[in-house]
């Protein structure tokens, strides 16, 4: 027997299809009463289609979109909604007319909790990828303090009348110097020096253990230099038009001479082969070192034409600082709203800020900008928390900081420095530790050392706590000396 138009229709094939689906599917009628139900739709409410006919659709589906249907006879498209929490759903609800008349409604609609929890991490990691990628929109910052020296003598390696330079910088780890040679390659597309689609090839130098394997990574190789070689350009043909950075430079080692040979001629040779290859390239050598004592005289000579050094964080002025607390509050704000479309407010309290400023960072920029970003997370409310806000706004307090990270250690010369009034002698710390353990929180307690005398700040008290255990704590309930003010 032929399947035809006719009998697919008066068989019941057409349930079997719509049973096998991925889509739910309930059919209403004026009423809102279940007219029918496939399995996917009965599965999805743990029932069965025979008990879901004849009942009204709201006692499976209490927000189902069908209902808003019903009432203006318009299809609703592509609506997300949690019909069964925590169950979440994209539905298309249709009217039914017949002969012009209003006769009730259908909705297919699908589950897609997975695809949304899979599109919110992936929101997420493209944030966090923005968020602690190398800095190129650093240009509002530089106009400043130390940065504004150093950015303008950086200007002069690609941009002065003699033409391009290589150069080195030096610095300590996240002083930015990754960032400082992004600057130089935009500016110099900007004035024209190199293309607007130059590229800027970016290699750490400590990655190559092996001095064969760094050679080839460099110069490039042909098919057949060495067993399993294949025809492959090297980073300098890479460069070739822009820009080659050249990450802890110091740990070049034994490839020296060949990196000279290239800087000098202006050619290369792929590993295995004969031909040489013009290239045209502006080296940028970034180091923690001093390359002038670990690169061959003849290679630092030609690198060291341009030399900057950039300062340590602790090294800045607070007005720097400010503005780089500015610039990466306000990068997380726009990279919410990039990932999600929300207009995200970020405000720091005072005693929050004030730490974050003066808090030592071993790693500098990049450190920095780490906390901060943690900061915000620790204060930030929860994705399922937000619901259908378009604009939020979030505080970071003393608690939301790493205060590992945040501590300002005291040094000898801070010390000395110091108000007596605002250190923590033993008989304070004992008296934080009593009304601690009172249950006052670090600014009750930093109002009544005030009003005692004692103007320590709240941020100092709270860093305290964080370092006093809480069992250590807890045993002075029972026992709580006397603190003498006067």
């Amino acid at each position: 027997m032929k399947l035809t138009k006719e009998l697919f229709f008066s068989s019941n094939l057409i349930h079997q299809i719509l049973d096998h689906t991925n889509d739910g599917i309930n059919v209403v009628d004026t009423d809102g009463i279940l007219v029918y139900v496939n399995n996917i739709s009965a599965n999805y409410v743990n029932q069965k289609r025979e008990n879901m006919i004849g009942k009204h659709i709201s006692q499976f589906y209490p927000a189902a979109v069908l209902l808003t249907v019903l009432e203006n006879h318009r299809p609703i498209l592509d609506k997300k909604i949690h019909l069964v929490p925590p169950n979440k759903y994209i539905v298309n609800s249709y009217p039914i007319f017949m002969d012009g008349e209003f006769m009730g409604a259908y909705s297919v609609f699908q589950d897609i909790q997975e695809i949304d929890q899979l599109n919110s991490k992936i929101k997420h990691l493209e944030m966090q990828v923005s968020l602690t990628k190398p800095e190129a929109d650093f240009q509002h910052v530089v106009h400043m303090g130390t940065m504004q020296n150093i950015y303008k003598q950086a200007k002069k390696i690609v941009g002065s009348l003699g033409g391009p330079r290589h150069s080195i910088i030096t610095g300590e780890s996240g002083t930015g110097k990754t960032m400082l040679a992004n600057l130089i390659y935009n500016y110099a597309k900007q004035i024209g020096v190199i293309g607007k689609n130059a590229p800027f090839i970016e290699i750490n130098c400590a990655q190559f253990t092996n001095p064969d394997i760094a050679a080839m990574e460099i110069f490039g190789s042909v098919e057949g230099a060495y067993t399993g070689s294949k025809k492959k350009k090297g980073l300098f043909e890479q460069a070739n038009g822009g820009i080659l950075f050249l990450d802890e430079a110091h740990t070049i080692e034994n490839y020296q001479n060949l990196l000279l040979k290239a800087i000098e001629s202006g050619k290369i040779r792929r590993i295995g082969d004969t031909k040489e290859i013009d290239i045209n390239v502006i080296v940028i050598a970034a180091s923690t070192k001093n390359l002038h004592e670990v690169f061959l005289p003849e290679l630092y000579q030609r690198l060291a034409q341009y030399e900057m050094h950039l300062p340590a964080l602790r090294e800045r002025s607070l007005a720097e600082k400010e503005n780089l607390f500015r610039h990466f509050v306000m990068r997380y704000e726009n990279a919410v709203w990039e990932a999600r479309h929300i207009r995200y407010h970020v405000i720091f309290t005072p005693e929050a800020k004030h730490a974050i400023l003066n808090a030592v960072y071993p790693r500098n920029i990049r450190q920095m900008r780490d906390v901060i970003n943690y900061s915000i997370d620790a204060s930030s409310p929860l994705i399922e928390d937000i619901g259908e806000k378009t604009e939020i706004t979030t505080v970071v307090d003393m608690e939301h900081i790493p205060f590992e990270a945040a501590e300002q250690p005291e040094t000898a010369e801070s010390s000395e420095s110091a108000a007596p009034d605002d250190k923590i002698t033993d008989q304070i710390a004992q008296f934080i530790q009593e009304q601690n353990a009172s249950g006052l929180g670090p600014r009750k307690i930093a109002r009544q050392l005030e009003a005692m005398g004692f103007p320590i700040p709240y941020y100092k008290v709270a860093y305290f706590l964080k370092k006093v255990p809480l069992p250590k704590r807890q045993k002075l309930r029972g026992n709580q000396p006397s603190f003498d003010v006067n």
